[in-house]
């Protein structure tokens, strides 16, 4: 009787082992298991020698095309230059840019690109990643006859994880936010002093009407991030070089055919890299003109 107690006792202890190394019945997303590996890793403040605190206020720059709309924006982190292709690599493991070198700017990335790498650079850090991002659920508030992915994008609110400016943001740290001094491009009024666009990206400088075998013909191209002169806060490149994808859908509603860019690039004239001007590119679309920056919540 005894042998038999103990011999029932050993079977109940195994069938309990079993069923606690069960396989949950539902299936935590990567994000979150990356979450969960990070979890002792502290939110850190983004590194001052790449990032820059945008102080909150209202836009001061009379040239903005939100001027004197009274929306207050919250201060953010943004980074100093556009995303570089050595930033790029180690976060996604691989280049996509048409013009390689580490120091230049990636480019030839779509807007569901730029949200992935703020996501893989996130998760890399120990953030909660701002996007949930479901990539076989049909975007209903995608107009776009030319994007075949349409993934549907929410935000985490409350997230500090990396992520695209919004519009208003973009203009507002282009414009020099509380130091504004009303310039017409990015920290200045003269185009040269800060961008790179059609006539100067190439071998010579380029004089006449935009044309494309003359940018062609003249070697044009991205050039190492920091070159010309930042603006009022800081940063650089946000005329010219790449243009730069933002959140929000074209036209700042809830729904589109395009997502917003800002800047202009190397390929654009001198109106398309003006802080006002508002760019829109099919969010699947790829350029080698077309890049990001990413921000952080503060």
């Amino acid at each position: 009787m005894r042998m038999l107690s103990i011999f029932c006792l050993i079977a109940i202890f195994f069938i309990v082992s079993a069923c606690s190394q069960q396989t949950p019945s539902h299936n935590p997303s990567p994000s979150n298991l990356s979450l969960k590996q990070n979890k002792t890793i502290s939110v850190v403040e983004p590194d001052s020698d790449n990032f820059i605190l945008v102080k909150g206020g209202t836009i001061k720059n009379k040239k903005s095309n939100f001027y004197g709309n009274g929306e207050k924006i919250s201060s953010f982190y943004i980074g100093k230059n556009e995303v570089t292709q050595k930033e790029w690599t180690e976060v996604m493991g691989s280049n996509p840019s048409q013009f390689k070198s580490d120091k230049l700017p990636v480019e030839m990335v779509s807007w569901y690109d730029a949200i992935e790498y703020c996501n893989k650079r996130s998760i890399q850090e120990g953030l909660k990643p701002y996007y949930n991002i479901i990539k076989n659920k049909k975007d209903s508030n995608n107009k776009s006859e030319y994007d075949n992915l349409k993934w549907t994008v929410t935000i985490n609110s409350g997230s500090k994880g990396y992520r695209l400016p919004t519009e208003i943001e973009w203009e507002y740290a282009a414009s020099g936010g509380q130091m504004s001094k009303n310039y017409t491009y990015s920290g200045s009024n003269n185009v040269n002093e800060v961008a790179w666009y059609w006539r100067n990206s190439g071998d010579k400088y380029l004089s006449g009407n935009w044309n494309w075998p003359a940018i062609e013909n003249n070697h044009g191209k991205t050039k190492t991030a920091g070159l010309k002169n930042p603006n009022e806060l800081g940063l650089y490149d946000m005329s010219g070089n790449v243009r730069e994808w933002c959140w929000n859908w074209y036209g700042d509603s809830q729904s589109g055919s395009w997502r917003v860019t800002k800047g202009g690039g190397w390929i654009g004239g001198e109106s398309s890299v003006q802080i006002d001007f508002s760019g829109k590119f099919d969010p699947n679309g790829i350029g080698p003109d077309q890049g990001f920056r990413v921000v952080r919540s503060k």
